[in-house]
């Protein structure tokens, strides 16, 4: 076949999307901006820190595997993965609960919160497991071409799940609202409120609870690695500090990029970038999409990021802690429906160095905070220094320890970043929302529909926001190619 492919970008849906390419027999050169392969998955090393800048939940490990068994591969083969247990804590104002890897330690724990709970939540990820096996093994795996590609036996059977929201069938069965908040925690993955996410997304109960929470040993940028020795391995051609400033067409057809004012030809462009972005490095008559389109479109939060190296051990706090101890609502509206900078935020904290020691120096302890935000937001050193100062002060009040003192050195990432540094439409961090109306053939295409030869892959398009999503993006997007060339 030989013909060649030029990739754009190399985060988890372009990695992916390479190397089906490449074993489909493409020949393919894949372009990154920056100066390391990763994308939003890049890795900060500092004074012997380790830190995942961007994703750090490992959940889905079957379609880890799935991706690496399709190149005769085991993920054993270039990380080492182990389970976390606890798989975390949530830090509630009067309570603390810790999700074990178990479903039945998770039922205990649910238990003594709420009696009769264990029974609600042991049918409850029954059939989260069931809409589970139908989305990832039906569902994800088809382009997104057209609304029928939703209609399956099963689907039709659970259509009324689609126009209930998750919000609503967690409050039926359960009423502490300690356990309504660590039900809906999951599909913030999916960049929604669970008020309007609708309620056949409890498959992300199931990966939780069911599948439970990884480390793959020295972080997730280790999946990133594996992913581009693999590329390389099958003959991928990878070129970082390589930032495309055009996708040039000629007669509705894509003829290659411009990288460093030179044209790179090719029969196929793929561009696994911001979406947005990559339309925006066509000339306006190829473009899908408007600016009023994308402006009306519900996006994931932004983050505010900060990376931590502290000069002792931590106490009291796991690998991964959500810290839950304000008003869930609140935040939520303060993120979609009138986007502010939140007035009393929840926060996630992250320390791989407890069960992971190749990730701080001895003694010490690396930390990852991070606080969803609304896009679009004002981003300044004084904004970032007063958050950093607000959930420092909660992280010690709640984990009844003073840490202020110990902290060696702090770097902050925010709205300003993932533009500057990802071309993120208005700053965001995880794509385009998984509401009813943006499910599936309802977002945007994985092919363009002006320009023959063009496709698009990643978090903006289907199946959505997420790592495991991404894999799947890739291999979607590659046999889209495959049928089209």
């Amino acid at each position: 076949m030989n013909r060649k492919i030029i990739v754009i970008g190399s985060g988890f849906s372009s990695l992916s999307a390479s190397c089906y390419l490449a074993k489909k027999g493409f020949e393919v050169c894949l372009y990154e901006k920056n100066n390391t392969v990763g994308g939003r998955a890049r890795q900060l090393t500092k004074e012997g820190f380790t830190f995942d800048m961007g994703p750090s939940w490992y959940w889905m490990p079957d379609i880890f595997d799935k991706f690496f068994a399709d190149f005769g591969k085991k993920t054993s083969d270039y990380y080492q993965l182990d389970k976390l247990d606890p798989a975390y804590k949530i830090f509630f104002d009067d309570d603390v609960i810790t999700i074990g890897d178990s479903l039945d330690k998770i039922a205990t724990e649910f238990e003594r919160i709420e009696k009769g709970s264990s029974l609600h939540l042991k049918s409850f990820i029954q059939q989260a497991q069931e809409n589970y096996d139908i989305a990832i093994n039906k569902v994800v795996l088809r382009p997104g071409l057209s609304p029928f590609e939703l209609v399956t036996p099963e689907t039709v059977a659970r259509v009324d799940q689609f126009f209930k929201t998750i919000s609503g069938e967690v409050r039926k069965k359960f009423k502490n609202p300690k356990l309504v908040s660590t039900l809906e925690f999951p599909v913030l993955f999916l960049g929604a409120k669970p008020s309007k996410t609708p309620s056949f997304y409890n498959f992300m109960n199931y990966a939780d609870f069911g599948l439970g929470t990884w480390h793959p040993k020295g972080g997730m940028y280790e999946i990133i690695k594996a992913m581009k020795s693999l590329a390389e391995e099958l003959g991928v051609k990878i070129n970082t500090n390589s930032p495309i400033t055009k996708i040039v067409v000629e007669e509705g057809k894509t003829k290659g990029v411009i990288c460093h004012g030179e044209l790179k030809t090719a029969d196929v462009v793929l561009s696994g970038a911001d979406y947005h972005h990559s339309e925006t490095l066509l000339d306006v008559q190829y473009r899908q999409y408007s600016e009023k389109y994308w402006d009306t479109k519900t996006f994931a939060p932004s983050s505010l990021l900060f990376y931590v190296g502290f000069d002792k051990k931590l106490k009291g706090v796991e690998h991964h802690n959500l810290f839950f101890d304000t008003d869930f609502e609140l935040h939520a509206q303060e993120i979609y429906d009138t986007p502010k900078w939140p007035k009393d935020p929840l926060f996630y904290a992250n320390f791989p160095s407890i069960t992971d020691s190749s990730m701080a120096p001895e003694g010490c302890e690396t930390a990852f905070f991070l606080v969803p935000i609304a896009t679009n937001l004002e981003d300044t050193p004084e904004l970032r220094a007063q958050y950093f100062d607000l959930i420092l002060k909660r992280f010690q009040e709640k984990t009844n320890q003073n840490i202020e003192k110990n902290i060696i050195f702090k770097e902050s990432f925010c709205v300003n970043d993932f533009i500057e540094e990802y071309n993120s439409y208005k700053g965001n961090a995880y794509g385009l929302a998984n509401t009813l109306t943006q499910t599936a053939f309802l977002r945007p295409k994985l092919k363009s529909k002006k320009v023959t030869n063009l496709f698009f892959t990643g978090q903006l398009t289907v199946p959505g926001p997420g790592v495991p999503p991404a894999l799947i993006s890739g291999k979607l997007v590659a046999d889209l190619i495959e049928k089209n060339n």
